[in-house]
C-alpha cells in the first residue's frame, strides 16, 4: 500500500487529497478504509518523518529541525494511538 505519492493523482482513484507541510500528497480517507486504519497510516507516516527530521537535526547540528522532527514524531504517535482507539469503538 502506497501512502505517499509525490505526483497529482486523481481523486477519483485515491479519494480526498490534503498536503502537509513538506507538500506531498497524503492521502486521506480512500474508498472502502476505515477511518481508523487511515489514522494508523497517517500516524506511523508522521513519525517516520519526524524520526528522519529528528536525526538529520543531530547529524547537521541543527536543534530547530530537531525539535520539529521530535514534535511531528509524537504528533505520529499521538495520531497512531487514536487509530486504535477508533478500531475499539468500531469507527
Amino acid at each position: 500500500m502506497q501512502v505517499h505519492q509525490r505526483f497529482p493523482l486523481p481523486p477519483s482513484e485515491y479519494g480526498k487529497l490534503t498536503k502537509d507541510t513538506t507538500g506531498i500528497r497524503v492521502r486521506c480517507e480512500p474508498e472502502g478504509m476505515k477511518t481508523s486504519t487511515t489514522d494508523k497510516i497517517e500516524g506511523a507516516a508522521h513519525e517516520a518523518k519526524g524520526k528522519v527530521k529528528e536525526v538529520a537535526g543531530k547529524v547537521i547540528g541543527n536543534p530547530n529541525l530537531q525539535a520539529q522532527g521530535t514534535t511531528e514524531k509524537l504528533a505520529g504517535k499521538v495520531q497512531r494511538k487514536v487509530g486504535d482507539v477508533k478500531k475499539v469503538f468500531g469507527k
